[in-house]
């Protein structure tokens, strides 16, 4: 059969390991293989806005969860860590970097004295609007380069997918 795609870095992939095991079907890597490639060229082109304003993906997404609070935008450490993909354990490193750039501030929880709170400053506010239309333009670029039917039946199916990805697996792995 006539393969009518063209022949791009995961079907070459294919083909070698379609020649070298035969005997299993390597079809997922067209997916899986696609996927983790254009992940990773979707974070430099992300990464290249976030850059502009200087900061790193971590920084950027800390400030979006702390913009998307609402006013007086904090939060606690611990709801930052989940309201973002940052880990705990990394949330204090981005806080410090971003508190030192004067982004945003740390104080006492009025509730709990042991606690503390993470605000944005108003140069904080106003780097993170900033920052935050420019990459919204880019998502919308890169997504444009998909027609609007495509676009609707991905996010469909990657929603599906990842939904179902995120259910706990019985023991056993069914």
């Amino acid at each position: 059969m006539e393969d009518r795609q063209p022949r791009d870095r995961v079907a070459r992939i294919q083909a070698d390991w379609r020649r070298e095991r035969p005997d299993l079907d390597v079809s997922p890597q067209g997916v899986i293989g696609r996927l983790h490639r254009l992940a990773g060229r979707l974070t430099e082109e992300l990464c290249l806005v976030y850059g502009r304003y200087g900061l790193s993906e971590g920084e950027f997404d800390v400030l979006c969860a702390l913009r998307r609070a609402g006013d007086p935008y904090e939060r606690a450490p611990g709801e930052l860590a989940a309201h973002t993909m940052v880990t705990t354990g990394a949330m204090t490193k981005r806080i410090d970097r971003l508190e030192r750039a004067g982004l945003v501030t740390r104080r006492r929880s009025d509730d709990d004295q042991r606690g503390r709170i993470v605000a944005l400053t108003g140069p904080g506010l106003e780097l993170i609007d900033q920052a935050f239309t420019d990459h919204i333009r880019n998502e919308h670029q890169l997504l444009d380069l998909l027609t609007r039917a495509e676009a609707e039946t991905l996010e469909t199916l990657l929603t599906a997918w990842l939904s179902r990805m995120d259910q706990p697996r019985a023991p056993g792995g069914g």
